[in-house]
């Protein structure tokens, strides 16, 4: 058994675990903070509310994504030894900024977020969910710089003796090219994604509140004297703890629906920018790895005025054996440098290139995985602009839709940009196989030892049994599989819980502050009076 291949499929499987919580992690802290601001400025209880909803699914997210994220950095050192002894003094950079400083930003933050609740005044626990949002993205940033260098090695001088480049200017590092046009890409990825996330549940209660009502009016006919009854309503919605249909239509209105609105916008906003960066990142990819972005076409021989396939048959591993379909003509060659008629290179002119510059071996990517992640990327995230598109329209003028299949229709959308995100690693991870390091195309010929800044998956494994690494991915994916499953459970359970009104001094603020408005009501899904008030909206 190879323990190459082994090794590859582990820290891809635990990889693309990690990214689905990282982009909702990384959008959705903004947003939250986006939400907690309203209800400061405004004292609209309906936002507090929502920002203690969304607050909940936050920390479950963060905390699933923590566990998860641990295991990345250890295989380096555990599957991938002789890549961390080649990269480590450049690569170690990034990785301890994002640990020393934005992690501990963010969780420290986070921390007294949570705590803070009726202990802060309202201004300064603001604040501090908002650094919270500053410290995921700062993490984003450092991850990004570092997932670049390895595409696009920059700031490193090489080490004859130790056979190894070595940082030279960390300013370079963080400036990549690459992570400049990344990063962009990536922070509009994860507020699709959160956006996505929160609109799909503001629907899905929206129409779920609207529908109990018609149901509760349609029941107990108005003027009946029964209709606003407790008793009646705990019969047809007891999850509504007694709420009555004037009630339940209060909430989709004053709650869901600004919610859900607020979502939808961000959701057209992130989706341009996500397509303009994108836009600027392929550009850049063109020029920086060819390869994989005539890969992505299966593309095999040079060719003026490219066009773009949606679909194609055939043995793709095999380029000359594949038929593309329902093609957009001159479409690649636009996407590569604004010129419909510009020439690009075929994998088989690159890959006698790469023979030329690197020595024998197959520098081919895999095409057909690279071919369908590229497509799959841009149509899961179609997803998410068709949802935004149907529910502003549902939405105009004041108007509140109750259709059972639009609510169906809003959750069923949300895992769409998972997909498209996920679809999207897969494609920059494997577009530049086999190098672990990609080569800078700017360094060859440049003297001083920069041509030999690359190494390929094949140098950088470890010497392990095969079978040894093959427990350990079966390990990895039985436990990862387990904290998915935890994940999509608290996820569901607090979801279908929905938001608990507020419970009186508990909405925030200190001793010199009111801390909000204060209600007696009985919360929806509140808790009890032994519980701490500052954790109370937690659970």
């Amino acid at each position: 058994m190879d323990a190459l291949d082994v090794s590859r499929w582990q820290f891809g499987i635990t990889t693309v675990y990690h990214f689905i919580l990282v982009p909702l992690t990384i959008g959705l802290a903004p947003m939250v903070a986006i939400m907690q601001t309203v209800w400061v400025v405004t004292g609209n209880e309906a936002w507090l509310r929502a920002t203690k909803f969304f607050g909940k699914l936050f920390l479950i997210n963060f905390a699933l994504g923590v566990a998860t994220g641990i295991v990345q950095e250890f295989q380096f050192g555990m599957n991938w030894s002789e890549y961390s002894r080649f990269v480590g003094d450049v690569f170690g950079g990034p990785l301890a900024l994002e640990g020393l400083v934005a992690f501990f930003l963010e969780s420290t933050f986070l921390g007294l977020w949570i705590f803070g609740w009726d202990r802060l005044p309202k201004k300064v626990h603001l604040l501090t969910i908002w650094m919270v949002a500053i410290g995921v993205n700062a993490s984003a940033w450092f991850i990004v710089a570092a997932n670049s260098w390895m595409q696009h090695p920059v700031g490193a001088q090489w080490n004859e003796e130790k056979q190894r480049p070595e940082l030279k200017s960390l300013w370079d590092v963080m400036t990549n090219s690459t992570t400049l046009a990344a990063f962009p890409h990536t922070i509009a990825g994860a507020f699709l994604t959160a956006s996505t996330f929160v609109a799909g549940i503001g629907c899905w209660w929206m129409v779920r509140n609207m529908r109990r009502a018609k149901k509760l009016r349609v029941a107990v006919p108005t003027g009946s004297g029964v209709g606003s009854t407790p008793a009646v309503a705990d019969d047809l919605a007891p999850s509504m703890h007694g709420k009555t249909a004037d009630q339940l239509e209060h909430d989709a209105r004053t709650l869901y629906r600004p919610v859900a609105r607020l979502a939808l916008w961000i959701m057209i906003i992130s989706g341009i920018a996500l397509a303009i960066s994108g836009d600027q990142q392929a550009k850049l990819m063109f020029k920086q790895q060819p390869m994989k972005m005539a890969s992505a076409e299966s593309l095999c021989s040079t060719e003026t005025g490219v066009g773009f396939s949606v679909l194609a048959i055939g043995t793709q591993n095999n380029c000359e054996a594949v038929t593309h379909l329902i093609e957009i003509p001159n479409l690649l060659s636009f996407l590569a440098d604004n010129n419909f008629n510009s020439t690009l290179q075929g994998v088989e002119e690159l890959q006698a290139e790469h023979v030329a510059n690197f020595g024998p071996g197959n520098y081919k990517p895999n095409l057909f995985v690279t071919y369908w992640a590229f497509r799959a990327m841009m149509g899961w995230a179609v997803g998410s602009g068709a949802l935004a598109l149907l529910a502003l329209w549902l939405m105009r003028r004041g108007r509140i839709p109750d259709s059972k299949k639009f609510g169906t229709f809003a959750i069923w959308m949300i895992p769409t940009p998972f997909l498209a995100n996920s679809s999207g690693w897969i494609f920059t991870e494997m577009g530049r196989q086999p190098w672990m390091v990609a080569p800078n195309p700017e360094s060859l010929g440049a003297g001083g030892g920069l041509e030999n800044i690359h190494l390929t998956v094949q140098e950088g494994v470890s010497r392990h049994s095969g079978y040894l690494v093959l427990t350990s991915l079966i390990i990895f994916t039985l436990l990862y599989g387990a904290l998915g499953l935890i994940w999509f459970t608290l996820i569901r359970k607090y979801t279908r819980e929905g938001p608990a009104a507020p419970v009186a001094g508990a909405a925030g603020g200190g001793p010199d502050d009111d801390g909000g408005p204060d209600d007696p009501s009985t919360p929806e899904d509140g808790p009890k009076s032994d519980e701490p008030k500052h954790l109370s909206f937690a659970y």
